[in-house]
């Protein structure tokens, strides 16, 4: 407790000064020339990655036998020939970022959840989406950007994911950080199948990176992985979820530690990641467009968590079930491009506050949605800025037991997504989705939008039920779409007699209790956030052990009557 007291008190005090001061952050510039080296034929020394100094120029490339390695002098990504895992990152003077007690097609990955057969289940097959095939695509001065592929044919069957992978990483110059980005594409010969889940994964050095941080107010120096061994941590109702029983550092006694307690909607997933202080740096996932992921803005998805663990989930099952998993049947071809999504790298001068490491990936983050579509990916399925569509307009709602006339959508969202029904942009993993907010007139403008057909789709916080535009839109290069004034109609079938709660798919305003003493995670006392505490349903039967609630219209008030959520009682 001490040790934390200590924490909070020294973060303060740096804070302070960090306001009064200023931010102070190193984003050093080198300029190295490229080179390619020859293969070395046997020699493992000369295999493997490793430092270098090159002369001044552009961005470089090393390819050898069994590593690629791109190098702009401010960092060094080492990736594996022909798998493309990223397996060293040298960053700030330390050799490897990356945990190197972990297999080196462990360290930093892309990887798939599939099955082969349909299934009621979300959990499937591991697939590490290995490359078999290496290609330096982009070689220059400014820029590298390196293919790793693997092409399925029947031999494959049942044994990987039945997808064309196309893995891109791309560095450059002068950039504190690289891209990747995959191309998924299946052909409609090929297996049925599902995913239940796809994303990027980065597993930093446990003793460098102590801190994370994956929101402003959801910050904190985390328990070491080894607090989750057996004979320090008790797990509870899932694996995911572990008591911390006989810590490493003793100030986490008692504490949970589950992963899914640091979730994020979709439209919130924009910059997380982890700090060290020795020396003062940060790895960050910055992701300036969500057009990718599934599911909408609102969608669930995990972040960061104890390994120290970064992720950046496109694809993913939880929190919804098989609704959300993709879905591919007998003669469908699909393709899709996830990202690119930018892994940034920053650091202080000894003595500054390293936490102000935070700001700075903040501001990195308004830098790569300025520039978002990006114009330097090489692959041909990857939509240019100047092949994409924009679409404007104005929604407005009209509700009659509100208001004679039409009110403005202040804050709706307004989104293109696939053709459905109102409301689908929920469940639909497949296509792209894109999405805005609307102004205090209503006004709406969507911009970057890939060719194709879609519907657009809106909610407005505060009404009930989804907009869907009457026209199908159809999105071709360089359009300017204007559908003009909108008006939404929520649904009734008369005047609103009572109603419990808000409509604005959140639960934050309905009674969320104080956790069980021995389930707390500090983090989310006394929190916005607070409905994230473990075991939070465990209360419901303790509060109310005999039956389920009855909330009694007029005298019952939903912020103390009524339950964050709905569950079963034991």
């Amino acid at each position: 407790m001490m040790m934390g007291l200590v924490r909070t008190a020294l973060f303060l005090m740096f804070f302070s000064a960090f306001l009064f001061h200023g931010l102070c952050v190193r984003r050093t510039e080198i300029d190295v020339v490229r080179h390619v080296g020859e293969a070395s034929g046997g020699d493992d020394e000369a295999n493997a990655p490793g430092p270098s100094t090159p002369p001044s120029g552009g961005v470089q490339v090393q390819v050898r036998d069994k590593y690629v390695v791109m190098d702009n002098g401010i960092l060094q990504v080492n990736l594996s020939n022909p798998g493309g895992s990223v397996i060293g990152i040298q960053y700030n003077g330390v050799d490897n970022l990356l945990n190197e007690l972990n297999g080196e097609s462990n360290r930093g990955y892309w990887d798939v959840v599939w099955s082969a057969q349909k299934s009621n289940k979300t959990k499937g097959k591991l697939d590490r989406l290995d490359g078999t095939k290496f290609e330096v695509i982009v070689e220059n001065d400014e820029q590298v950007e390196l293919s790793f592929t693997r092409m399925w044919n029947l031999s494959l069957a049942g044994k990987v994911v039945p997808l064309n992978i196309d893995k891109r990483y791309v560095m450059l110059r002068g950039s504190s950080g690289f891209y990747t980005y995959a191309i998924y594409e299946h052909l409609a010969e090929w297996p049925t199948f599902t995913i239940g889940n796809t994303r990027t994964v980065l597993k930093l050095r446990k003793d460098k990176f102590r801190y994370m941080a994956i929101a402003a107010n959801r910050q904190r120096y985390m328990p070491l992985p080894d607090d989750r061994l057996p004979d320090r941590g008790q797990v509870l109702a899932y694996p995911e979820a572990v008591r911390l029983i006989n810590p490493v550092e003793p100030e986490f006694t008692g504490e949970v530690d589950d992963k899914y307690e640091y979730s994020c909607e979709g439209k919130d997933i924009q910059v997380h990641g982890w700090i060290s202080t020795d020396p003062p740096m940060g790895v960050w996932q910055i992701t300036p467009s969500y057009e990718f992921r599934s599911g909408g803005p609102v969608k669930q998805f995990l972040t960061s968590h104890v390994g120290p663990t970064s992720l950046n989930v496109f694809v993913s099952a939880h929190y919804s079930g098989v609704d959300l998993t993709m879905k591919f049947g007998p003669n469908e071809p699909w393709k899709k491009v996830f990202g690119p999504v930018f892994v940034y790298l920053n650091s202080m001068l000894d003595g500054e506050d390293p936490r102000s490491l935070w700001m700075d990936a903040k501001e990195q983050l308004i830098v790569e949605a300025e520039s978002w579509p990006y114009k330097f990916p090489a692959s041909e399925d990857y939509v240019q800025p100047s092949q994409r569509g924009n679409v404007t307009g104005r929604l407005l709602v009209l509700d009659r037991y509100i208001s004679e006339e039409c009110v403005t959508a202040y804050g709706a969202y307004v989104g293109l997504a696939p053709p459905g029904d109102a409301g689908s942009w929920q469940r639909e993993t497949k296509g792209y989705q894109f999405w805005t907010r609307a102004d205090e007139e209503g006004n709406f403008s969507i911009s970057g939008i890939i060719p194709g057909q879609y519907n657009l789709y809106a909610w407005v916080s505060g009404f009930i039920g989804d907009y869907k535009y009457e026209n199908n839109i159809t999105i071709s290069a360089a359009s300017h779409i204007n559908v003009g004034e909108l008006v939404y109609e929520p649904p009734r079938s008369g005047p609103t007699l009572w109603e419990i709660g808000i409509p604005d798919r959140t639960a934050s305003e309905y009674y969320i209790p104080d956790p069980d003493p021995q389930y707390i995670n500090p983090l989310y006392i006394n929190h916005p956030d607070r409905f994230r505490q473990y075991g939070l349903w465990e209360r419901y039967t303790e509060l109310y052990p005999d039956e389920d609630l009855i909330y009694s219209v007029g005298t019952s008030d939903y912020r103390k009557d009524w339950f964050f959520a709905q569950v079963t009682r034991f």
